[in-house]
């Protein structure tokens, strides 16, 4: 298809991490190996926190949801990865990059509902620790996590519709291992000024959003902490937010780098680096995060490996 004297590209060439041939099975079988890990390391702790009454409480039930979450959000982008490492054909449809960009933009969005989510129950869990049962309801965390995944449907269904009402000209080569949102600005031939309002305005509103809300939680936890008259229970009460805080500043660290940039600072290698940051090693470390320092999940973990050894 043409408009003027240019072609509308209906399939695009991702290059992926590197176009070097040379790194491709480096690359594949480190990729393999991460992704493997990631899987296994998510699957175990879901597994874990299902079946050990010990940790059927609100808290280890967004642990839970994370890890779900981030079981299939490295499979957006993973397998793909894996498949232009060891194929001569790197081609993807205008369809398939669009199902890609709808699915990383639910995952990412959801993601960002849930971690505000996470905030709010630490806040309640350490400022009214003997209204903690009651307020925080199998119910209403059930409904919270329905409601960050309704959040993230919304937000990618505007997302994607937002993008691919462009036409994209020119070269079809992405230098990149995911449809993203710079690269294919960078190809459109049609007027972005109103696309760069609205992607503003959705990722804003958002990010800032879940942002008002882990900030405004923290600051009653940390008040709430300062309340803490012994040295033992301000570190016992603080313990139980370490791994969440770890985790959000990773998601958000990263993609605050790549999307709250001028386009004009945009640098492919960095960006590169700082989206393998929230797509792939995130989601690697979640699980790590949460299980290596929690007492409880070690316990859990032990017990099944105890109870899944023969007797003698």
């Amino acid at each position: 298809m043409e408009v003027g004297n240019r072609t509308v590209l209906t399939e695009f060439t991702l290059l992926g991490i590197s176009a070097d041939p040379h790194w491709q099975l480096i690359i594949f079988g480190v990729f393999l190996m991460l992704y493997l890990v990631t899987l296994s390391g998510n699957l175990t702790l879901v597994i874990l926190i299902r079946i050990d009454y010990r940790l059927h409480t609100p808290m280890y039930f967004f642990i839970g949801s994370l890890s779900f979450l981030d079981f299939w959000y490295t499979s957006v982008y993973t397998p793909k990865i894996l498949a232009i490492c060891v194929s001569e054909d790197k081609h993807m449809s205008l369809a398939g990059c669009g199902a890609q960009f709808f699915f990383s933009c639910l995952a990412a969005y959801t993601e960002c509902y849930l971690l505000a989510t996470m905030a709010y129950d630490r806040c309640k869990a350490i400022c009214s620790p003997l209204l903690y049962s009651g307020t925080m309801s199998s119910s209403l965390c059930a409904r919270l996590v329905a409601g960050s995944y309704i959040g993230g449907v919304l937000n990618a269904i505007a997302h994607t519709a937002n993008t691919f009402r462009l036409r994209f000209c020119g070269e079809n080569i992405i230098d990149h291992f995911l449809c993203d949102v710079l690269p294919l600005v960078k190809m459109s031939c049609t007027d972005t000024q109103v696309y760069v309002r609205i992607l503003s305005s959705l990722v804003g509103f958002t990010v800032l959003s879940c942002l008002l809300v882990i900030l405004t939680s923290y600051l009653h936890i940390l008040l709430a902490i300062l309340r803490i008259r012994s040295a033992s229970g301000r570190r016992k009460a603080f313990s139980t937010c370490t791994s969440h805080l770890v985790s959000t500043t990773l998601f958000y660290g990263s993609l605050l780098f790549v999307y709250s940039r001028p386009s004009s600072s945009y640098s492919l290698e960095r960006d590169k680096v700082a989206a393998l940051f929230y797509t792939i090693i995130n989601p690697l470390l979640n699980p790590l995060i949460y299980s290596l320092r929690n007492k409880d999940v070690k316990e859990a973990f032990w017990k099944v490996m105890q109870a899944s050894r023969p007797q003698a």
